[in-house]
C-alpha cells in the first residue's frame, strides 16, 4: 500500500482495528522506503506499535526473549519510520523505513538473502558481479533483462546500491563513494556529465553509451545518499507530462 493510498488513522483507532493474534501480536513487514526492498519480518504488539509511532523508529516484540526491543539499540542500525499501515485483513503491518545500516543480525542489508530457484534451468547472477568496480566501468557490466519492463535494471541497480550503502563491503566502488560522502559523489557526477557532453560532441554513440551509463549510476548513488526514491523522480516526470 502506497502512502498516497493510506488513510491516516489515529493510533488508538488503528490499534482497535488490528487483528492481534492470541498472544497479542501481529507480523510486521519492514520495507526500505527508497529501494522498496523487503528488509525483515518481525512482530509487534500494542506497546511496540505505540513506541514506534511515538519515537519514529522501529520497536518490536521478541517472541524468543519475551521482551520489547528497539531495532538498532545495540548495533546502531536503527530504522527511521516513513510510513506505517496495515493490510485489508488488518492482520499484518507494513512499516516503511529509512534504514541506517544492515537490517539483518548477520550484517546483510536484508534478511531475505537466500533465493529459491523456480525451475531447474533458472540461474542468477551474484549481486557482486553486477556492481561496477571503477568509475570507468560503472554500470557497464549490468546484463540486459527480459522482464516485464525494459527499465527493470534500474530497479535492480537501485537495490544493489541500497545494499552497498547498508553493508559497506570492503573493496566496493559504491562503498568508496558513500564513505567519501556527498562532495565526492557530486564531483563524480560533474565529471561524468562533462564526459557525456564530450562523447556527444564527438558523435561517438558507443562512447556516449558508456558515459551515459556512468552518469546514471552516479546519479542513482546520489539519490540513495539523499534518501530520495527513484519512484519520486518518475512520479515528478509523470506529473510534468500530465501538465
Amino acid at each position: 500500500m502506497s502512502e498516497e493510498q493510506t488513510a491516516f488513522i489515529p493510533l488508538e483507532q488503528a490499534a482497535e482495528r488490528i487483528r492481534w493474534d492470541e498472544k497479542g501480536l501481529a507480523p510486521a513487514i519492514v520495507q526500505d522506503a527508497v529501494s522498496k526492498d523487503v528488509l525483515m519480518l518481525a512482530y509487534m504488539n500494542l506497546e511496540s506499535l505505540r513506541l514506534t509511532v511515538e519515537s519514529g523508529e522501529t520497536w518490536f516484540w521478541s517472541r524468543s526473549r519475551g521482551e520489547l526491543w528497539h531495532k538498532g539499540a545495540t548495533s546502531g542500525n536503527i530504522q527511521k519510520v516513513r510510513a506505517l499501515s496495515y493490510d485489508c485483513d488488518a492482520d499484518t503491518l507494513l512499516v516503511t523505513v529509512i534504514p541506517y545500516g544492515p537490517a539483518c543480525h548477520n550484517g546483510t542489508y536484508t534478511c531475505f538473502t537466500e533465493s529459491v530457484a523456480l525451475s531447474e534451468a533458472e540461474s542468477s547472477t551474484p549481486a557482486d558481479q553486477l556492481e561496477p568496480t571503477t568509475s570507468a566501468t560503472a554500470a557497464a557490466d549490468f546484463p540486459s533483462t527480459s522482464g516485464s519492463s525494459r527499465f527493470h535494471i534500474l530497479s535492480e541497480l537501485e537495490s544493489i546500491i541500497a545494499r552497498r550503502d547498508a553493508e559497506r563491503p570492503e573493496g566496493s566502488y559504491t562503498t568508496y563513494l558513500f564513505e567519501k560522502g556527498l562532495d565526492k559523489i557530486l564531483k563524480k557526477i560533474g565529471e561524468e556529465t562533462s564526459e557525456v557532453i564530450i562523447a556527444a560532441k564527438n558523435g561517438d554513440n558507443e562512447e556516449l553509451r558508456g558515459e551515459a551509463s556512468d552518469l546514471l549510476f552516479h546519479l542513482m548513488v546520489l539519490l540513495r545518499s539523499s534518501k530520495l526514491p527513484l519512484d519520486d523522480i518518475l512520479q515528478e516526470l509523470h506529473l510534468r507530462h500530465n501538465k
